[in-house]
């Protein structure tokens, strides 16, 4: 019964400090530690230093018609706070995902010389309305499921684009194992995608924090700001190494959590408090 208390609490969470775990269930950190390495061995739970939490994801990849209902009406206010971030006259990369195609359906239609480049046919299409905006099709091979484009031929296009901006989709951020993803084609244009971008923002509903999936994309300390529903499972309120990517944790209706190069509307108003990465600060 306390194991099975301990899998639900990790799932809620994403990850817990084995010292909370004990609290939560008033039971010492020894017995915690023990219930630990037998969840752990039955691949329940994955260890870590001091904490617990959940197994790197292993769940199918879903298909985006499936995806874009889950946490719908999350991923809309994300898209409409991430879109509010494009000025006029910047190039921006807009990756896959229904939380980036929010984005793209949250674009003004006021902007004017804006150029999105794109690996995704879906947002291609839904950016066809904008008369302001230049949309450019990486190629390759299509990935159905995600009505995505991958390589070859995706990678040439991107290497020769400096984008001010990427928005970036994936299955997890974890402030210790970075931004990750379930497909390793698509996470190899993703990390091509961060390394041509000035700035570079994760788009992520709160299902994806504190997780870790099969392929890295980027580590923390690269990423911009982190747009998102909710902040994560509760950080320490401060750092054993402190760095400037974090922040005192507050908690608002939609967090953004901001790097050293935060972005920032240049005007309208101003984007909600800032949040440690989940799973602890970088």
């Amino acid at each position: 019964m306390r194991r099975s208390e301990i899998v639900s609490l990790v799932k809620q969470h994403g990850e817990l400090p084995v010292t909370e775990l004990s609290k939560l269930l008033g039971v010492s950190e020894v017995t915690v530690r023990s219930d630990l390495k037998v969840l752990a061995d039955a691949g329940q739970v994955r260890r870590t230093r001091g904490s617990v939490r959940l197994p790197m994801d292993v769940r199918r990849e879903s298909p985006l018609e499936e995806t874009r209902l889950e946490h719908s009406a999350a991923k809309r206010r994300i898209g409409r706070a991430a879109a509010a971030l494009i000025r006029d006259g910047e190039t921006v990369f807009i990756d896959v995902g229904s939380t980036t195609t929010e984005v793209a359906r949250a674009l003004s239609p006021t902007l004017q010389g804006v150029t999105v480049v794109t690996n995704g046919l879906n947002i291609a299409l839904e950016l066809e309305r904008l008369p302001g905006v230049r949309v450019i099709v990486t190629g390759g091979t299509l990935r159905p499921l995600q009505h995505s484009l991958v390589s070859p031929y995706a990678l040439d296009v991107l290497r020769h684009i400096h984008a001010d901006r990427l928005f970036l989709g994936c299955n997890g951020v974890h402030a210790e194992h970075g931004v990750t993803n379930a497909n390793h084609e698509e996470a190899e244009i993703k990390r091509v995608m961060v390394a041509q971008s000035r700035e570079i923002v994760v788009v992520a509903d709160h299902s994806k924090l504190g997780r870790t999936s099969r392929a890295l994309i980027a580590t923390t300390d690269r990423i911009t700001a982190l747009v998102s529903d909710r902040s994560g499972p509760a950080p320490p309120q401060t750092c054993a190494a402190p760095s400037r990517n974090c922040t005192s944790c507050s908690s608002c209706p939609l967090s953004t959590h901001c790097g050293p190069r935060a972005a920032r509307p240049t005007s309208g108003p101003r984007p909600p408090p800032l949040h440690p990465l989940p799973g602890g600060c970088p």
